[in-house]
Formats: structure tokens, C-alpha cells, sequence
């Protein structure tokens, strides 16, 4: 009997001439918290896909408990294989309880609902994970962090030997995330292993016991985590050396701001919210969810409507009614989820482009393809878009390139003010940085730039100014150049507010 409780031999896969992953090997003893790290594209999802039996290796054997696995998903959910996404895959109309209970049912190839049964399996889990949660509760009522204790609750309730985390802590506040490593760490103790994919360095370090890297479909790097330190790792995954935190940047020419607020408020959400944006400029907003921040993003770019204060661009007071009246004023806005709200995943790459700026290639009431193609095929090389051509659709790039496709949607309206809400979520460091380098130098060409972020490091990065939000109010701002993190992370997790 093996003592592993997943193994991975020589993984292949190929989509036609293009070799996706190459004699991937990746193990699990009980217990064990492993790092799947790599950049985007590197192949992890690929990997993923192969375990969860949703896609089929070329070559290769995956064996849980010492026994094949067959590549299929139910054979995976019926081995204790489980996969939380980072949508969660959840059933927004069904009950917590129903949610938990899901995968089980499945597993067993039960016929009939048992509700009572159910409800029981599903509150001696919750109750294992040490939770507090409303069974009868639809899950689409439930908050970010709730949804994610139902997915391991689910995982859990079907006997989970090994649970598959993506990016789990994206859109987690940081006591939340403080919770999740709890849960994690105690699952350890009774012997579910677990595979943790995050970009977030002081999350691997703090959670996980060993590190498999991949770079272009291979492993390039494995271990415990104690033999690897923040440069190793970054220079593991991109395969080179990634310079220090903050972008060099001469100063901002002088100029007058281009947008102003005075008193913004907005009932519940913000209030006295006072600053300038200057152009060839970039200020972060730093805070965590629920401070105010999206919300005070979605005002500036027309999504929300303050109930009071006042709005001022290039000396002219303005009420921004819609998105569109933002726009037409010099607004662009980039959401944080760039996957339901920021692109077209299903569309070719060159309508994601183009969309917002049709009007360049319209002519007698007909759009021109070609003139869309070649604005496209422009954008691409500028913004060293990875993609085999401008007709591939969106979902079929990594992280970062979709990223930097609404990047050059925004781009080919030419934009006086670039809100970013979130910019990096979810993207590998190498892919961070340059998009950090083309921020800096967008800022540079005169473009005003407001990040909004609640990663601290990200704002030093990139920042001239940065500005703290805490339940609503600004609380502080600093010199981008003259702060450090300490500073910067002991006031946003301030509980007052001045």
C-alpha cells in the first residue's frame, strides 16, 4: 500500500504542434500542503485539469492511494478529489446545505433526495471546520468568504483526501484569510492533503510545506518550502531575476489636476472624501474589502452616483449619471473581476480590443474588419500580448494577457484618467511587473493613473501618492517613495477613523 495519497508520473499534454506539459511529475503524502507555482501559461491549470479528470493526458499515470485513477471526473470525486475554483462552483439558487451535500450525492449514485440526511452530513462538517453557517441559506445571499467555506464543506462531506485550492484568497479580507489558514492547517492535522495555487509569496511561505514549480509545461524547480526564499521562487517561476520593489520613475511635470472631488459622499459606503489626480501621475488607493474603495472607484467612473460633494474636471464641476458620461469625459474604468464584468471571454481577441472604440473604424455606417485587425494586431505587439492571433477568443490566454487585453481596450480610446481597480489580481509576478512597467510608463506619457488595491506592496511599487481608505474615509496619505509597508499596513488595518 502506497503511503502517498496522490502521485503524478510523467504527465503529457499536447494541443495539436503546441506541448502544453512535459514528464510532469507531482506527489502528496497526507497531510501535506504543496505549492503548484508557476507563471500564467505555465501549464498549472492544464495540470489541474488532467487530475480532476476534466481533460486527458497524452502520457502518464495518476494514482491516488496507490491505485490508478481513471480520467474522469466522477472517478476523481469518487477517489476523495476535490477542485475549489475560484468562482467556487457553487449553486447559487440551492441551500447551503444542498451545496454541501452535492458532490457526495454524486459519488454515491444516490437516486432519491433525503433533505434530512442532507441537512445532518452537512452540520457535522460545518461543524468540523469550526464554522458558523445558516444551512437553510441560498448560497447566492452568502458573502465571498461564507461561499468559500461552503466549497470545503463540500469537498469535505464527500471524504476529501485531497482538496485542489486556486487562488483561494483573492477576494478574501485579511482576517478572512487568517480563518482559511486556520481551517487549512487543521484539516492537515487530520490528513487531507492539499495543492494551493497563489501568486501571493507570503501566502506560500505561510501555508505551505513543500513547492513544485512549473515554467513552459515542465518542472523546474520542487522541494520543501524551506529551501526556497522570495527571489528563488520568483526566479524559479519566470526564469529570471526580477528587480527590486519600486519602479524607477523620474518626477511628474507640473501641471493642473485634472480631477478634483470635495466632500464626496456616498450613505454607508464613504464620506469627506477630498483629493487631486494630477496627470503623468500615479495615486493607489489602499484598503481592505469593504473599506469604500470599489465603491468610491465605481463613483469616479460613473458606475455609482454620490448622494453629496462635488466632482471637478479641469476646473469644471461634473455629475456623472453613467459609465458612458465618464468615458466621453476622458474616464476609463477597469473592473477587479476582468471575467464577468471586464472582457468578452467567448469573443475574439480584436472585438475585445476594439469594442469601446468602434467609431475609428466606422465609415458610411460600416465598421471596416481590417481597420479592427490591424488596430488590434497594433495593440498586441505594443502591449506584448501572448496570443497566436487577434481572431483567438480571450479565454483561451493566461491571467496576464487577459489583463492586458482590457488594458488595451482602454488604451485605444486614449483615456486622460486610467482607474484600475485591482490590476494584478489573480496575475504571475513576471506578468505584474510589466504590467506595473506599462502603468509607470502611461503615467509618464501624461496619463493621470488611479490603482485601487488592497495588496501594499503593489501600491509601493507603482505609486507617487498613496492614499489609505478605512471604513469609508481617507485616513492618511503618503509619498509613495517615503513610505514602507509596515507604515502603509498599520494604518490600513486601523479599526478608527479620523
Amino acid at each position: 500500500m502506497s503511503s502517498l495519497t496522490l502521485e503524478m508520473r510523467n504527465i503529457r499534454k499536447a494541443y495539436g504542434p503546441v506541448r502544453v506539459l512535459e514528464d510532469v511529475g507531482l506527489s502528496l503524502v497526507p497531510g501535506e500542503v504543496r505549492c503548484l507555482a508557476g507563471e500564467n501559461g505555465s501549464g498549472k491549470s492544464t495540470l489541474i485539469k488532467i487530475l480532476s479528470g476534466v481533460v486527458e493526458a497524452d502520457a502518464g499515470e495518476v494514482r491516488m492511494g496507490g491505485k490508478p485513477l481513471a480520467s474522469h471526473p466522477d472517478a476523481a470525486i469518487a477517489a476523495g478529489l476535490s477542485v475549489i475554483y475560484q468562482d467556487f462552483s457553487l449553486f447559487p439558487n440551492l441551500t447551503v446545505s444542498e451545496n454541501i451535500t452535492f458532490l457526495r450525492s454524486v459519488a454515491s449514485g444516490e437516486k432519491l433526495f433525503h433533505p434530512f440526511t442532507r441537512r445532518k452530513l452537512a452540520g457535522e462538517v460545518i461543524r468540523r471546520i469550526g464554522v458558523n453557517l445558516n444551512l437553510d441559506q441560498p448560497v447566492e445571499l452568502l458573502p465571498v468568504a461564507s461561499k468559500q467555506l461552503v466549497a470545503i464543506a463540500r469537498a469535505l462531506a464527500n471524504d476529501a483526501r485531497v482538496i485542489v485550492m486556486d487562488e483561494p484568497t483573492t477576494a478574501l479580507t485579511r482576517s478572512e484569510v487568517a480563518s482559511l489558514v486556520r481551517i487549512i492547517r487543521a484539516l492537515k492535522q487530520s490528513g487531507v492533503a492539499f495543492i494551493f495555487v497563489s501568486h501571493k509569496m507570503e501566502e506560500v511561505f505561510e501555508i505551505c510545506d513543500s513547492v513544485t514549480v512549473l515554467r513552459d509545461g515542465r518542472v523546474v524547480a520542487e522541494g520543501p518550502a524551506s529551501v526556497f526564499d522570495h527571489n528563488r521562487l520568483v526566479e524559479s517561476m519566470t526564469g529570471r531575476t526580477i528587480e527590486g520593489q519600486r519602479l524607477h520613475r523620474e518626477a511628474a511635470p507640473q501641471a493642473p489636476a485634472f480631477l478634483s472631488v470635495r466632500n464626496l459622499a456616498r450613505r454607508g459606503e464613504y464620506a469627506a472624501i477630498d483629493f487631486d489626480l494630477f496627470p503623468g501621475e500615479i495615486v493607489s488607493i489602499v484598503g481592505l474589502l469593504g473599506s469604500g474603495r470599489t465603491e468610491l472607484a465605481l463613483t469616479l467612473a460613473g458606475g455609482l452616483t454620490p448622494d453629496s460633494g462635488e466632482t471637478i474636471i479641469e476646473g469644471k464641476p461634473v455629475r456623472f449619471a453613467t459609465i458612458q458620461d465618464a468615458m466621453e469625459a476622458g474616464i476609463a474604468y477597469l473592473p477587479e473581476d476582468r471575467l464577468t464584468e471586464g472582457l468578452f471571454l467567448s469573443q475574439p481577441i480584436r472585438e475585445n480590443i476594439v469594442v469601446s472604440s468602434l467609431t475609428k473604424d466606422a465609415k458610411a455606417g460600416w465598421l471596416s474588419r481590417i481597420g479592427m485587425t490591424t488596430r488590434a494586431r497594433h495593440a498586441v505587439q505594443n502591449l506584448r500580448i501572448k496570443a497566436p492571433r487577434v481572431d483567438a477568443p480571450v479565454a483561451t490566454l493566461s491571467g496576464g494577457n487577459q489583463q492586458r487585453v482590457a488594458l488595451a481596450r482602454w488604451m485605444e480610446r486614449n483615456p486622460r484618467l486610467m482607474i484600475l481597480n485591482g490590476p494584478t489580481v489573480g496575475v504571475d509576478v513576471g506578468s505584474k511587473r510589466e504590467i506595473h512597467e506599462l502603468l509607470v510608463g502611461l503615467s509618464r506619457a501624461g496619463m493621470a493613473v488611479l490603482v485601487v488595491t488592497d495588496d501594499i506592496g503593489e501600491a509601493i511599487t507603482l505609486s507617487d501618492r498613496i492614499s489609505v481608505m478605512v471604513r469609508g474615509s481617507i485616513t492618511a496619505t503618503f509619498d509613495g517613495e517615503n513610505v514602507d509597508e509596515e507604515t502603509l499596513s498599520a494604518e490600513v488595518i486601523r479599526e478608527d477613523v479620523r
